[in-house]
């Protein structure tokens, strides 16, 4: 970095650090890609990688598995899956026709929906119900992508 290199390629560059130092290394490289510098680097601390990365290439076994923008790489592998934080309880949830529920407590739950249609149906009921705190669809995580796209 002394000599203000226009490429860094870095192997693990966050490994073995606390997550103090993560913090500082991370601004030190979000600092060197606003300056113009190219900045490569490989790591297996995928929520660093989500944070820092506009372009990921995910490799395994020696082949790539998918490539692309991140956000392009969310869109590609999501699923409808919804998060519905009420103030009631949600469990009508579980019997509603074209709805898998990932997670209950009450009145939060994430479910999968086999159609925006379905979706849409869930969020009406969830209103007749009561009051709804939230209802968003729910973005794979990298770590997510990375066990898809591994299996």
């Amino acid at each position: 970095l002394v000599h203000d290199p226009d490429v860094l390629i870095l192997d693990e560059p966050f490994s073995g650090l606390d997550p103090l130092a993560v913090e500082v290394v991370a601004a030190v490289l979000q600092e060197r890609a606003a300056a113009g510098a190219s900045v490569l680097f490989s790591s297996h601390q995928l929520d660093v990688v989500e944070r820092l990365c506009d372009d990921l290439v995910i490799i395994a076994g020696g082949t790539i598995r998918a490539k692309g923008a991140r956000d392009e790489l969310r869109a590609a592998h999501a699923q409808r899956r919804y998060e519905l934080v009420s103030t009631g309880d949600a469990g009508w949830l579980r019997d509603e026709e074209g709805v898998d529920v990932r997670d209950f407590d009450g009145g939060y739950a994430v479910f999968d929906a086999d159609s925006d249609e379905t979706a849409q149906r869930v969020l009406r009921r969830a209103v007749a119900q009561g009051d709804v705190a939230s209802f968003a669809p729910q973005h794979p995580t990298l770590s997510q992508i990375f066990k898809e796209v591994i299996q």
